[in-house]
């Protein structure tokens, strides 16, 4: 876990080194505030509305004890086990299996399955899922993924500021092919790195779920079921649901081909690896 977080730390201060590079590239200016300015409001937005963004994309609504006795009675075990508040619980009536936490903090946290996910993973299975969807809210992820959206969007940003500011022939700016490379080239490399950030951040939810539960081997086992259906049931890779799918434990979406090489979800194969080295197996 505290490699990953080094990673984390390593991975953000590469996209601000990026950032500070292209600034120095194009010279500074207005251009680079109007980016900064976009990138906070946009990203700040996402911050704050995470929740409800998520939640409205998958059509969730909230429930209670009464109607999921079951699921509640892990969500409250759990939070109360970590010393956490226990967060609202939602269930989407998506019939893939998925699962995913949002909230800023601990007291504003929301974890949502879909009604897939109860049909397909038995209590303990189910326990393991939920652990590592707090874990992602203790983690503090919502943080780190805005902080690392916002960068990423200034690059993207600072590409077209560039290329319309600063593309000139003079000394002073890249020139039009400069500006043209780094439009191409600056968002790629910020999504990659973002993309390495959301990998790192999900095995380190699996790893401090399993510690949560004490039982890596029932998340190994939901993971494999979650893939299996989410192959079987894709969701439609439309707008809605792309803002949500990297929240989300496993890619909602086919994933084929080039799309799983930028996939923000690392493969489950090395997930169930990793948890079953923490449960004592060796392959």
């Amino acid at each position: 876990m505290h490699r990953n977080g080094l990673r984390t730390a390593v991975l953000l201060g590469a996209l601000s080194a990026l950032i500070i590079v292209v600034g120095a590239w194009l010279g500074g200016g207005i251009g680079v505030q109007i980016a900064l300015l976009v990138a906070l409001s946009a990203n700040g937005a996402a911050y704050f509305f995470s929740d409800r963004i998520a939640l409205s994309s998958m059509r969730a609504r909230p429930v209670g004890e009464v109607e999921q006795p079951v699921l509640y009675r892990i969500v409250r075990e759990l939070s109360t086990g970590a010393r956490q508040p226990m967060p609202r619980l939602y269930v989407s009536p998506t019939m893939q299996p998925n699962a995913f936490a949002t909230g800023r903090n601990p007291r504003n946290a929301a974890v949502c399955v879909t009604y897939g996910l109860t049909q397909v993973l038995d209590e303990r299975e189910l326990r393991g899922v939920i652990g590592h969807e707090l874990s992602h809210v203790y983690n503090r992820d919502i943080l780190i993924s805005s902080v690392a959206g916002a960068l990423a969007t200034m690059i993207t940003y600072l590409g077209y500021v560039g290329l319309f500011f600063g593309g000139g022939d003079d000394d002073e700016g890249p020139g039009l092919l400069g500006a043209l490379l780094l439009v191409v080239l600056g968002p790629v490399a910020a999504g990659m790195i973002q993309m390495t950030i959301s990998r790192s951040r999900e095995f380190q939810a699996d790893e401090s779920g399993a510690r949560l539960t004490g039982d890596p081997l029932a998340l190994a086992s939901a993971l494999r079921k979650i893939e299996m259906g989410a192959r079987q049931l894709p969701l439609p890779e439309n707008g809605r649901l792309a803002s949500s799918a990297h929240l989300m434990i496993a890619n909602p979406f086919r994933g084929a081909g080039i799309g799983r090489m930028f996939s923000t979800h690392p493969s489950t194969a090395e997930r169930v690896a990793r948890l079953e080295r923490m449960a004592g197996y060796r392959r």
